[in-house]
């Protein structure tokens, strides 16, 4: 699989490389963000939602309570986190099946918690702290 790599400095920076690959997403689309706590998945997926034109960054927030949050219509994005589940039947109950059946693109946090329930098509962007202010982000397309 092809890879690609974007070291960033601050946050405009990690919000930029979301919107860069925003550009090479076609829904239907599924994105797993992979990385500890304040890696910057959050901030990356301002980053890709906005650059998808889907909101503006300031109108997305992480889901971790309320799990999913869905912005934008042509494409859809749907941004869900999985950091609060710990077993499959708890995932069985968002009915994250029905957002495959959609030309959405679909940003998980937390996914690789629930990688063997979740579609093999997909794009897997590993966020690595480095630094207070420095990440590596690695794409696998």
């Amino acid at each position: 699989m092809p890879e690609q790599i974007f070291l960033t400095r601050s946050e405009d920076e990690t919000i930029a490389a979301g919107r860069e690959l925003a550009s090479k997403l076609r829904p239907p689309a599924l994105v797993l963000l992979i990385g500890d706590l304040g890696s910057g998945k959050t901030t990356l997926a301002k980053g890709i939602i906005s650059g998808l034109g889907a909101a503006p960054i300031e109108d997305v927030a992480s889901p971790t309570f309320t799990l999913i949050h869905e912005y934008g219509r042509q494409p859809k994005v749907f941004h869900v986190d999985l950091y609060r589940l710990d077993r499959v039947p708890e995932l069985e109950t968002l009915g994250l099946d029905d957002l495959w059946d959609q030309n959405a693109v679909v940003l998980i946090e937390w996914g690789e918690k629930f990688a063997p329930q979740l579609p093999e098509e997909r794009v897997e962007v590993r966020l690595e702290y480095l630094s207070d202010q420095e990440r590596r982000i690695t794409v696998v397309w």
